[in-house]
């Protein structure tokens, strides 16, 4: 390799470093930090057009997947950790930079205009979605952690790279899938990776085509519901069961509004970033 190919290589491997935050980190989406790092378009042209150029985009890509992985499991640990130790404060914090997106949202989902019926979609979605996902576990039991969920959870994680704004991670907490996903992250469990990375690149392909189509002809109602189902999950992760307040204190209450005051700047913060480098 000559030197720029190297340093072109070990920048993009940062870069996919970064990126995992977007993976893992509730409130941080993985498509506003590509848009932020000027990967977005061409990631995004690249699973909507596979065939073309494949061997080219390919290889660009192959060190921005290394540092996504690695960056993955440099962060489980100390994430891993605040969960354990303080979960309840930590999710405070996670669901501040969520909120803190929705302006953002608000603003992209007004972008081709609005009407009365994307109001009733915003509407039905927070009424009927937040009552079938709070009541999901007591009509179809407590989700197994298997190959299968695991797809699901990449899948998710895919659709937070293909609509920059969405942090598909409140989702996994809601579902009992992201302290699971932490700990094989943490440990480097193929069992985990892999069908995460099958189910991501299977969402990425059949998704990229038709989130394209869906935000060209109905963008409006889309962001409807995307803005529905953020607004249900950043709610149902601060409440019990997810949220554990056994032994929550003043302090901790004082902590929490901190960290949400703190993540709502940060969500803030990172939107107004994504529409600087998109």
């Amino acid at each position: 390799m000559k030197n720029d190919s190297i340093k072109n290589w070990l920048t993009r491997f940062f870069k996919g470093v970064f990126i995992a935050l977007g993976f893992i980190l509730p409130g941080v989406s993985g498509g506003v930090l590509a848009a932020i790092l000027g990967l977005y378009e061409r990631m995004l042209n690249f699973m909507a057009n596979i065939r073309q150029n494949f061997k080219r985009d390919f290889w660009y890509f192959v060190p921005v997947g290394l540092g996504g992985i690695v960056g993955i499991i440099l962060l489980s640990n100390p994430l891993e950790y605040l969960l354990t130790t303080y979960k309840a404060i930590i999710l405070w914090g996670f669901a501040g930079a969520i909120v803190g997106t929705l302006p953002s949202l608000f603003r992209e989902s007004a972008k081709e205009g609005r009407q009365r019926s994307d109001w009733y979609i915003f509407a039905g979605t927070v009424v009927f979605g937040g009552l079938f996902l709070y009541n999901m576990t007591a009509i179809f039991g407590e989700m197994p952690v298997n190959f299968f969920s695991w797809l699901l959870a990449g899948g998710l994680i895919a659709l937070g790279i293909i609509v920059p704004g969405l942090s598909p991670s409140n989702l996994l907490l809601y579902l009992g899938l992201f302290d699971p996903m932490i700990k094989g992250f943490k440990s480097a469990d193929l069992g985990v990776f892999i069908p995460m990375a099958v189910g991501g690149l299977i969402a990425l392909m059949l998704f990229s085509k038709i989130m394209h189509y869906l935000l060209q002809n109905f963008h409006a109602k889309v962001y409807h519901f995307i803005l529905g189902i953020v607004v249900v999950s950043t709610l149902l992760i601060v409440i019990p069961p997810v949220a554990d307040y056994s032994g929550f204190t003043v302090v901790s209450m004082l902590i929490s509004t901190f960290l949400f005051a703190i993540g709502v700047w940060l969500g803030y913060w990172m939107s107004h970033l994504e529409q600087k480098y998109k």
